[in-house]
């Protein structure tokens, strides 16, 4: 009997990726499924096995202006925890070279809008995050491996603020 390590002997169909303007057309009616919502529609919460999805904005590293941004996240404590991907493609996110810049921004879950502060985790506690996430995805290392730089794992950590949030 063949188990599923030796079932199939090329790649798995899962690790194969879509069309890039599927995804790129994903994202566009994604976001105006959201905007037009004001988020009753599109962002969901975490469950045990799977990631959620929030609207986070941030503010453009050369112009200042807000900036929006889908990205899926999981809750680690009351801080919230994403994965600076650009679809798997080479090359950082604009909105993590945006949270290297300015870490500050507001993020909008199915919980409400909130201000949060960003930063990059970093050895036991990154390698601790991202085995969650391999938990819920456990393709990602081989999407991971797709890109020719390490993907940077993000804590969005609650702040408190005593002027409005951008």
């Amino acid at each position: 009997m063949a188990t599923p390590s030796t079932r199939h002997s090329g790649p798995r169909r899962r690790d194969r990726m879509p069309p890039r303007w599927f995804v790129v057309l994903f994202w566009y009616g994604h976001r105006l499924l959201v905007r037009t919502t004001r988020g009753r529609l599109g962002l969901w919460r975490p469950k045990p096995n799977r990631w959620g999805a929030l609207r986070l904005t941030t503010r453009g590293r050369r112009t200042g202006q807000p900036r929006h941004v889908l990205i899926g996240y999981v809750q680690d404590g009351d801080n919230l925890v994403t994965m600076a991907m650009n679809g798997w493609s080479p090359g950082e996110p604009a909105w993590w070279l945006n949270l290297q810049a300015r870490p500050e921004a507001t993020v909008q879950t199915r919980d409400g809008v909130r201000p949060v502060v960003a930063r990059r985790a970093q050895g036991d506690e990154r390698a601790r995050l991202w085995s969650r996430w391999a938990e819920i995805d456990h393709d990602l290392d081989a999407y991971a491996a797709r890109r020719p730089a390490g993907t940077a794992v993000v804590v969005l950590e609650p702040r408190a603020t005593t002027s409005p949030a951008g």
